[in-house]
């Protein structure tokens, strides 16, 4: 019998997995939750909803359905050296700089956390194995961890269609692969080399990630699923397990930035990734979590002092994350088709080169010339799209490009006066100018458009401090500090000249106290 769900049911539902997993679904995904919900309801014989839900959070038997409902909600999509850049960065870069650091203990670990099917802890195999002369006598271990109990049944059997290795070449095919009628089973040697276990990474084990000491962990396109916390959660795990000065690997749409401090930003072989700094490199929460010699606090001081613009500032940063970046910027189509298969991959081009959130994931990532390349593709009817004339100034912004910039607000004001973000972006470039007066009417004009925007107050507090308003700059910095406490992540990430929350919440503080009032 088919048991009717309420739109209740479906969201404790989601509750429950979210609690049990941490993975986030948005209200565009409740008809898939419902359908889940519905076929375990089916399949469980149960006459109630309710009933079937209350077991999920208080049967002692519910492991096996929890398990059964990871083996549904998790996504285990995945192909041989998927993402090559980040193989040749392990393969080139960091297996040589973990065997010289390692050389005395001879002893190598490797972590794939959400390895799914095993394509990614077995193509680290490959690698390694590859490097075999080098690691005679050596003590390595690979360990690949998954929630999802059917997709870790396939990587053990290390058997594997012709779609998995669309990525593999006919070499790498004929060394590592045996086909085996319309599949290809790993050589035993390579299988060998790695372990599976079934965990959850939501779920807290000290004693468990202490003892990895891994010296390279890959954990790529999984912290997308997850709510804000539980991301945060898994990055202080994976920090857990790995040695400072080792090396951490996220997916091309993910970024540490708002998670943790713990990492430097690497960017070779034309890709990025993240070195866990060691004791000594270790910034607080309040530091740029930005690479480069230059820390931010040592440049913001000379904003509010006046020997530089806010603006500057801004262009500063950008052009330190631009010297780490490789001059030949990929193309929007290139991300768009890293990874579509090449049926889909036309159809995705075009589905996607409107979608502006590639451009944020290429600020999020701190490419900005990436970022720029991608607006500029954008088909000219974008011109009078109010939210892409926004991005669109802020991309001008941080590549150094202040006139192009001012004339984008223009445009957009045109279409849309009540545009605070537009009226906030004017006020840097009129500073720039030397209008302070424009300044100061658009910075307040943006707050009175939004009375919740941060930046402006903060703006205004600098140019009313180096005016000699010490009143009007501690009232300024006080709002502003109130503010950046809950202001949107994405509007941190167009407005916040790249500088991380807490740097910002540090220089109003700062500022705060040398005006005599506490934060």
């Amino acid at each position: 019998m088919t048991v009717l769900l309420g739109r209740g049911d479906v969201e404790q539902f989601r509750e429950i997995v979210t609690r049990r997993f941490g993975l986030h679904y948005d209200d565009g995904k409740l008809d898939y939750l419902a359908d889940v919900l519905q076929r375990r309801i089916d399949a469980a014989d149960s006459p109630y909803a309710a009933a079937y839900l209350a077991r999920l959070t208080t049967s002692p038997s519910s492991g096996s359905e929890l398990r059964t409902l990871a083996e549904q909600l998790t996504v285990g999509e995945t192909y041989f050296f998927r993402n090559v850049e980040h193989f040749r960065v392990f393969a080139q870069l960091v297996l040589p700089a973990r065997i010289r650091a390692n050389a005395d203990t001879r002893r190598l670990r490797i972590l794939s956390a959400g390895c799914a099917s095993g394509e990614e802890p077995y193509s680290i195999a490959a690698l390694v194995r590859d490097a075999a002369p080098e690691l005679h006598g050596w003590d390595v271990q690979i360990l690949g961890l998954d929630l999802n109990p059917r997709v870790l049944a396939k990587a053990r059997s290390a058997r594997y269609s012709a779609w998995s290795l669309r990525a593999t070449d006919e070499d790498a095919r004929r060394r590592y692969f045996r086909p085996d009628g319309a599949e290809f089973v790993l050589h035993p040697e390579v299988q060998r080399m790695v372990t599976f276990e079934e965990r959850n990474l939501t779920e807290p084990d000290p004693v468990f990630w202490q003892g990895l000491a891994c010296d390279a962990i890959f954990c790529r396109n999984v912290l997308m699923y997850f709510t804000p916390d539980t991301a945060k959660a898994v990055v202080h795990r994976l920090t857990q397990a790995l040695v400072p000065s080792g090396f951490l690997f996220l997916g091309h749409a993910e970024t540490l930035r708002g998670l943790t401090h713990e990492f430097q930003l690497c960017h070779t072989h034309d890709t990025f990734y993240y070195c866990r700094r060691d004791a000594s490199q270790t910034r607080t929460a309040a530091d740029d979590a930005r690479p480069g010699p230059e820390g931010v606090l040592g440049s913001l001081p000379a904003v509010v002092a006046g020997s530089v613009s806010w603006i500057d500032v801004i262009q500063r940063s950008s052009a330190r994350i631009a010297s780490l970046a490789d001059d030949r910027v990929r193309s929007a189509t290139d991300a768009v088709l890293r990874d579509a298969p090449p049926a889909a991959a036309h159809a995705a081009a075009v589905a996607r080169i409107w979608d502006l959130g590639l451009v944020l994931d290429a600020m999020r990532q701190e490419r900005f010339s990436e970022a720029l390349a991608l607006i500029c593709a954008l088909p000219p009817e974008s011109h009078r799209d109010p939210d892409a004339l926004l991005v669109r100034a802020v991309v001008l912004t941080n590549n150094g490009r202040i006139e192009e910039s001012e004339e984008v607000c223009a445009e957009l004001l045109a279409l849309d006066d009540l545009n605070a973000g537009a009226h906030y972006l004017r006020s840097l470039c009129r500073e720039r100018a030397g209008d302070l007066t424009g300044a100061i009417e658009h910075d307040q004009t943006a707050i009175y458009l939004d009375a919740g925007f941060a930046m402006p107050h903060l703006h205004l507090g600098i140019m009313a401090k180096r005016a000699g308003d010490l009143a009007t700059a501690q009232l300024e910095f006080g709002h502003a500090s109130q503010l950046l406490a809950r202001e949107d992540a994405v509007r941190l990430l167009l407005f916040g000249g790249g500088f991380s929350r807490e740097t910002l919440l540090q220089l109003c503080h700062a500022e705060q106290r040398a005006l005599g009032a506490e934060p």
